[in-house]
């Protein structure tokens, strides 16, 4: 009888023993999964960024691309099963618009970009986008298969080719694509809106760029990219669509921080009724804002392409697994809005004198694109924006000229034919005389060309074109000296700084007025 009854607590200690020893394990287990779930998701950001190079399509270098430049890359895919491309009609001049749609799953998300015809980081960004979802063997291979499995993607590349032939933010017509939401008066919203109407997209990324002056919050720091999710009425509700948006972008930004802590922004949600976003997001497509704006040392934004593709297709495979919801809505509006607190260049505590007195004021300067060469190119033609104090501003470039005086420098007395000869000047050497000026002569063939520049770091007057006259400040083309006493120390010829103790030989940014 004793033996049976130890026999009988011995089996349920056992049972009882088991029992913990399951449930723990299935615990450990379940932990497990749930850590390496949340690890593979924190790592593919990171391995999309660290691959970018591999896959980014190198027959965009620079922004200043035109239709025929992306048509061959989308020839090439013709007959790729990967994809289906369809003409889906044409812009005002008549170029074609197409889609290319790739992917099966139920979820169906549409892209466009450059609907502003000056705005391609998005454009250059799809194409990366397209080789990587062409590539295999390379530790993605599951992560394609999920995302084409669970998503369909229509990309509509270059919205606008007109704009993008003229490098402008409008259409043809002269009518901002992103304010024809309502009234559709050009054929490119048509297009849009019919695309809306047909795919019933679930998401949408309206893909845009901004100025490179754009502050995160009142900060130091350029908005590289900026966000919005976009408002459908007044009141700025928010229904289960917007704020998938929200959590969206809050997953991005999340991502983005890691590569530009503190430079990603949201834009005001005003509603715009005439807005592109603002309305699909009210016909039921959940709308993501993007804007590649500014990164210091990124003129071309290559590196802001980078994060596009990153962040995209991170989005993509939130969206794809649906994880996007665990992320909070209310952490979108910690993102700052967008500022207008960067210059280019700030000049800080420069000792101005006028009319026999002494005053100390700062200068905010912006390096301003100017398209030559049918728009492929430009050069930049700097003017003093603001003048006074600007202690709440910011500069990209700042110049701390506490105990210097600015001045307007000299014109040299000597005059050139032609920019070649003023290119074999010691520019170095003029610069410390306080020669900032150099004039060309009557016969000089560079007229016909107008507001020009060149690569000598000096202000070329053509001929009967004035000296500007006192002091510089607000509106002046941003040319001028700073001295300690009888010496120059700083020249700032056209917006671009030079220290002449320290002499950079490399290219310059000269302008021909």
């Amino acid at each position: 009888m004793l033996r049976k009854f130890l026999y009988i607590a011995i089996t349920k200690r056992l049972c009882m023993i088991m029992r913990i020893f399951i449930s723990q394990l299935f615990f450990f287990l379940i932990t497990l999964t749930t850590v390496t779930s949340q690890a593979q998701s924190e790592e593919l950001p990171n391995r999309l960024f660290k691959v970018h190079d591999t896959y980014r399509e190198t027959t965009l270098t620079q922004r200043r691309f035109k239709q025929k430049d992306i048509l061959p890359l989308i020839a090439k895919r013709q007959g790729n099963p990967l994809y289906k491309i369809e003409t889906v009609g044409e812009s005002f001049e008549g170029r074609t618009l197409q889609m290319i749609k790739v992917g099966n799953g139920k979820k169906k998300v549409l892209l466009w970009t450059q609907m502003h015809g000056d705005e391609p980081t998005a454009t250059m960004a799809s194409f990366d986008i397209f080789n990587f979802l062409e590539g295999k063997n390379d530790g993605f291979d599951d992560f394609r298969k999920e995302l084409l499995e669970n998503t369909t993607l229509y990309f509509v590349p270059m919205l606008n080719p007109d704009g993008a032939e003229r490098y402008q933010r409008r259409t043809m017509q002269g009518v901002d694509m992103n304010r024809d939401a309502a009234s559709r008066q050009t054929p490119e919203a048509v297009v849009l809106k019919g695309l809306v109407d047909k795919l019933k997209p679930d998401y949408g990324f309206n893909l845009h760029d901004q100025s490179p002056r754009y502050s995160a919050g009142r900060s130091a720091k350029v908005a590289t990219i900026s966000f919005l999710a976009t408002s459908y009425d007044y009141e700025l509700n928010i229904n289960p669509v917007r704020e998938r948006s929200m959590q969206l972008i809050v997953g991005m930004n999340k991502i983005l921080q890691k590569y530009i802590p503190g430079q990603v922004a949201r834009y005001s949600d005003d509603h715009e009724p005439r807005g592109f976003g603002d309305n699909v997001q009210k016909w039921g497509t959940t709308l993501v804002l993007i804007e590649s704006g500014g990164y210091v040392g990124d003129p071309e934004k290559q590196y802001i392409r980078k994060l596009n593709f990153m962040a995209i297709l991170s989005a993509l495979d939130k969206i794809a697994d649906n994880s996007l919801t665990k992320e909070k809505r209310d952490d979108y509006y910690k993102i700052p809005e967008n500022g207008r607190w960067v210059y280019d260049l700030v000049v800080r505590n420069a000792t101005v004198k006028q009319s026999g007195k002494s005053f100390l004021a700062d200068l905010g300067i912006n390096r301003n694109e100017v398209s030559y060469s049918n728009a492929t190119k430009f050069f930049y033609y700097s003017k003093i924006e603001d003048f006074g104090d600007l202690h709440p501003q910011f500069g990209s470039q700042e110049i701390d000229a506490t105990g210097l005086t600015i001045e307007k420098g000299k014109v040299y007395p000597t005059t050139y034919k032609n920019v070649s000869e003023v290119s074999k000047l010691n520019a170095l050497s003029l610069l410390k005389q306080g020669y900032t000026y150099v004039r060309l002569t009557p016969d000089s063939n560079t007229r016909a060309l107008g507001l020009y520049f060149t690569t000598t770091p000096l202000h070329v007057l053509r001929s009967g074109q004035a000296a500007p006259s006192g002091t510089p400040g607000l509106g002046n083309t941003a040319t001028f000296i700073l001295k300690k006493g009888a010496v120059v120390k700083y020249a700032v010829i056209n917006g671009f700084v030079y220290d002449l103790d320290n002499f950079a030989t490399g290219e310059g940014n000269g302008i021909i007025e």
